[in-house]
C-alpha cells in the first residue's frame, strides 16, 4: 500500500499533476491551502479504507489523478427505486470492488466521472468490463460495484476513466481532467464470498 507522504513524494518527483497556481484568478493562497487540507483528510480516510478492506487495496498516480482500488466481499446497498431508496442484497455477486478517484493537485475526491473496470483473470482472460457508479460511503465516496467472478485468486483490474464532462472554474488551475487515463493494478487478490 503506497502511503499518503509516498504519494506526495511521487508527486513532487514526477509533477505531472495539474497546476495549483496560487496567483490565479479564481483561486487565493489561502483558498489553494485549504483544498490541500481537504485533500489531506480524505488521503487520511482513503488510507483507512484500504486498510480497513478485507482484502487491501493501493494507490498510484495517474495523469491528473491519484487512483485507488479496495476490494472486500460484495455487499448490499441502497439504490433509488420510483423516488425512494430500497435496500438490495448482492444477488449471485460475490466480491465488491472500490475505485477512489482523487485530484493529483490537491488530494480532494473527483465527483462525477465515467470509471471503467476491466477485470482480468490470472490465465488472461477478461471477466468483464463494467462501468463502476459513484458510490456514497460513510467513510469515503467511491465508484464502486458488486461483480460475480469465477473463483478466489489474483486478478488485474485495469482502470479506465474518462475525461470529465463537468466545467471547471478558473483559467489556470481549471485545466485539468481532459485526457483519459488508464491504469493497471496487478496481483490484485480476491477472495469471492459476501458480508
Amino acid at each position: 500500500m503506497t502511503t499518503e507522504s509516498e504519494v506526495r513524494e511521487v508527486m513532487a518527483a514526477n509533477d505531472k499533476g495539474p497546476p495549483m497556481d496560487p496567483d490565479a484568478q479564481e483561486a487565493s493562497p489561502q483558498q489553494l491551502q485549504a483544498a490541500r487540507a481537504q485533500g489531506d483528510s480524505f488521503g487520511r480516510a482513503v488510507e483507512l479504507m484500504i486498510g480497513s478492506a478485507t482484502l487491501g487495496g493501493g494507490e498510484q498516480p495517474a495523469g491528473d489523478y491519484l487512483v485507488a482500488v479496495a476490494v472486500e466481499l460484495a455487499e448490499g446497498m441502497y439504490e433509488l427505486d420510483r423516488g425512494g431508496l430500497a435496500w438490495r442484497e448482492p444477488g449471485d455477486a460475490n466480491a465488491h470492488l472500490e475505485i477512489i478517484v482523487r485530484d493529483r493537485g490537491d488530494g480532494r475526491f473527483v465527483p462525477g466521472l465515467s470509471v471503467w473496470v476491466m477485470l482480468i483473470d490470472d490465465e488472461g482472460h477478461e471477466v468483464g468490463d463494467r462501468v463502476h457508479p459513484m458510490v456514497w460511503h460513510p467513510l469515503a465516496y467511491h465508484y464502486g460495484r458488486n461483480w460475480r467472478v469465477p473463483r478466489d485468486g489474483h486478478y488485474r483490474l485495469r482502470v479506465r476513466i474518462d475525461p470529465a464532462e463537468f466545467p471547471r472554474h478558473d483559467r489556470v488551475n481549471g485545466r485539468r481532467f481532459v485526457a483519459p487515463i488508464e491504469v493497471e493494478f496487478r496481483d490484485v487478490v480476491i477472495v469471492t464470498g459476501q458480508r
